[in-house]
């Protein structure tokens, strides 16, 4: 059963009494390994020490904090694997565990917190071992520009520690000031939040569900989250300003989630800056400095309203949901780069009124079987059709008159398997067919030649109807002619991005992240 979190807000249960049990033992290799099971309120974790760990727990507690030197049992030489031997000493030892933590109900000791892996699973624990890795390297990577890695544990746990009011540096070490984490957070740039399926570490806690707040982060301009539940972050609004980059993946079952999480607060709302009609209940901020938007690899089934929110994105990856139609997108007049592939598109009729100015289209693994709302995009540049049903040739047509078309996608649809394939696609882009490169292969001359004789037969062919059919006009037939696409001499062809179109930074130690 996944641990309950503790809710956010100021009515507080009291911190719940901390437990250590024995449950259990087992033989490794000449020694006996007892298993700890630690309770902390709805969060349980287990470890597992051999016998001298207690004693050189012990050794350290009596020199730092004088207890009584008689409290752990003792050693045996003589049949110290014994069954009825180890079962005495779970019991003696559960003893022990629970006499400590009593003896220290406020601050458990820093040796003895370590001893129960309080560092990776207890909230005052986790922020402490925080505060002292950030007060030794937070100048270092914060000078570096690297990407910083948290998980979702952890800023549950500097959230919670907030809270609960108490002062920064309960414990007396200075290193483990709670100040050095909201310093190094304050000036922060680059943000990865990773959280884990399933149990984290050996504990029972679901670190995806935890709730965290990021409004401590006041100077973001990325930020990367996955496996985390959108549905419980807060904060993120409070680095609207300054944030150029967002990807939340794997978190969000709606686009509202991120982008407008303070919506579920109000009946109506318009983004800032909006010539308002008629009762409003909120204007709300948009996210002004945001270019780069990846929503990939989540549950989001429509483009939503809050698209307004985000009017100067050039780059939006909404790939791996499950999107049926493409709506709203009209709002969005800077975007040059989409990626909706792998979603549920089956029509893209109209596409060209939401989509004025894209250059690369990502329509890879949908449910496409005509390309008729294609035919008006004129600065379309790459174009990824790949996985789809097409069938028949007649549809390449409709992308055949594109001007700026240079890289096109269609292999593993059906008609990718007919006979001179290639030719027969590229002999729909007329004059232009030698500009496009079709499945990431360069025309060859051999192709180009094919592609003159079939032009040949197709002008034979229209002729001919043409005499058989004398009072229809010449022009009736003819395709829509486009403007040219002027682009700079100098200026190399645009390459389709992968779907992930962030930076990417440079793994490096720790869990941190390079620049990217």
């Amino acid at each position: 059963m996944a641990a309950a979190a503790r809710s956010f807000g100021p009515e507080r249960e009291a911190e719940p009494a901390k437990e250590a049990r024995v449950v259990g033992s087992e033989l490794v290799d000449t020694y006996t390994v007892y298993i700890i099971q630690v309770t902390d309120g709805n969060h349980e974790w287990t470890v597992k020490h051999r016998y001298s760990d207690f004693h050189d727990l012990h050794e350290k507690l009596v020199a730092e904090r004088k207890i009584d030197k008689n409290l752990l049992p003792p050693k045996k030489i003589i049949g110290k694997n014994s069954r009825s031997l180890v079962e005495k000493r779970e019991k003696d030892l559960e003893v022990y565990l629970q006499k400590l933590l009593a003896a220290f109900p406020g601050v458990t000791p820093r040796v003895l917190a370590h001893f129960l892996h309080f560092h990776f699973y207890e909230i005052n624990g986790i922020t402490a071992a925080l505060a002292e890795e950030l007060f030794e390297k937070g100048e270092q990577l914060l000078g570096a520009g690297e990407v910083f890695a948290i998980g979702p544990l952890q800023l549950y746990a500097v959230t919670e520690q907030l809270q609960q009011g108490k002062p920064t540096c309960a414990s007396g070490d200075a290193k483990t000031d709670l100040g050095h984490i909201l310093d190094f957070t304050c000036r922060l740039k680059y943000l990865k939040v990773s959280g884990t399926e399933g149990p984290f570490g050996t504990s029972n806690i679901q670190e995806q569900f935890l709730p965290f707040d990021l409004s401590i982060f006041k100077s973001l301009h990325q930020v990367e989250i996955s496996h985390c539940d959108a549905k419980h972050i807060r904060g993120l609004v409070s680095s609207k300003p300054t944030l150029a980059t967002l990807s939340v993946r794997f978190s969000a079952t709606s686009m509202k989630e991120v982008l407008v999480p303070e919506a579920s607060e109000f009946d109506e709302w318009e983004p800032e800056g909006t010539a308002l009609e008629g009762p409003v209940t909120a204007v709300i901020p948009t996210w002004q400095a945001l270019t780069t938007l990846d929503l990939s690899h989540n549950s989001i089934s429509e483009i939503d309203e809050s698209v307004k929110l985000i009017p100067k994105i050039e780059f939006l990856d909404l790939s791996h949901n499950g999107l049926l139609v493409v709506d709203n997108l009209q709002h969005l007049y800077n975007l040059v780069h989409l990626d909706l592939s792998y979603n549920k598109l089956s029509s893209l009729e109209g596409l060209h009124t939401k989509l004025g100015n894209i250059k690369t289209l990502n329509l890879a693994g949908n449910l496409l079987e005509s390309l008729s709302g294609l035919h008006k995009l004129y600065s379309l540049v790459n174009l990824d059709l790949r996985d789809n049903r097409i069938e028949q040739m007649e549809e390449v047509r409709s992308i055949g008159s594109l001007p700026c078309l240079e890289h096109v996608f269609l292999l593993n649809n059906p008609l990718s398997i007919i006979p001179d394939y290639r030719t027969k696609v590229l002999a729909q882009f007329g004059e232009r067919a030698s500009e496009v490169c079709l499945d990431d292969t360069v025309t060859t001359e051999k192709e180009l030649d094919t592609v003159e004789v079939l032009k040949a037969i197709q002008k034979a062919k229209e002729v001919k109807s043409k005499l058989s059919n004398p009072e229809k006009k010449g022009g009736e037939d003819s395709r829509l002619s486009a403007v040219p696409c002027v682009r700079p001499s100098s200026s190399p062809p645009t390459v389709a991005p992968t779907s992930a179109s962030l930076p990417q930074p440079i793994l490096s130690n720790q869990g941190i992240l390079g620049d990217e």
